[in-house]
């Protein structure tokens, strides 16, 4: 009877299994923290090194931060009023509702690693907080509050009355956080004075060159066609606006 073959393993180490980790910038505080560590740094200094490595990564996503909220301020998203008030002390007023806002924002938000939230941060009988957050991917953030008290006008039961409020602050703290204001009123095709779109790669142009701060946008608009600044005029001050700010946060780098 033949004996049973006897299968040895051997205990492989495969080379695609080892862990690869990538080496820090050499000019950053984890490369320097690194070289301290082989050198035989204290416990102490290690830790005042984290520390360093912490603000140093602090200070670069504010950076990132700053220059995506400036390309998102050159899109000069239009918010339009979309609800029309039929009674009460605002009857005959117009608005823009808290979904119209988003729906406006998000999608310029979202091109530039931005994107927004709110958190209830005071909710008492006779005052609620409503609290906006600014994040950019990278990690930094930005806020904005606003409180109020329960809107008990109408016929609103204290559930309704409570949900209006909070709604009212999300509106209003997303247009701040973000520096926007409602435009005119969509009048869905009936009439309203005609407005002429500035073509896409003309407005796209004018945008790249007002990231660049005021001096170059205005040596760009200089060189432009009286007809291509006629074109130009109806996003003239979202343009003018989104210069100055690149210039605020080069600066504030």
């Amino acid at each position: 009877m033949n004996e049973p073959a006897i299968l040895e393993l051997e205990e492989v180490q495969p080379k695609h299994a080892q862990r690869t980790e990538l080496a820090p910038a050499d000019n950053s505080p984890a490369s320097m923290m690194m070289a301290a560590l082989r050198q035989g740094a204290s416990l102490e200094q290690v830790e005042k090194m984290m520390a360093l490595q912490e603000r140093y990564e602090a200070t670069e996503a504010r950076k990132a931060y700053n220059a995506a909220f400036s390309a998102f301020k050159a899109e000069a998203v239009r918010i339009v009023k979309n609800k029309h008030v039929t009674n009460g002390p605002l009857q005959g007023k117009s608005y823009a509702e808290l979904f119209a806002v988003v729906d406006a924002l998000t999608p310029a938000l979202s091109r530039h690693g931005l994107s927004a939230s709110w958190k209830l941060t005071k909710d008492e009988k006779d005052w609620m907080e409503v609290t906006c957050y600014l994040r950019h991917v990278n990690g930094h953030e930005e806020s904005v509050s606003m409180g109020g008290p329960p809107d008990a006008g109408g016929a609103k039961n204290a559930i309704q009355a409570r949900a209006s409020t909070k709604s009212y602050l999300e509106r209003y703290t997303l247009k701040a956080i973000c520096g926007v204001a409602e435009g005119g009123e969509d009048d869905d095709g009936a009439g309203g004075p005609a407005q002429v779109a500035v073509p896409p790669e003309l407005l796209q142009a004018a945008r790249d060159e007002a990231m660049k701060g005021w001096k170059a946008f205005a040596a760009w608009i200089k060189d432009r066609s009286e007809k291509e600044r006629k074109l130009l005029e109806p996003e003239s001050d979202n343009l003018k606006r989104a210069a100055k700010d690149a210039d605020a946060k080069g600066g504030a780098k």
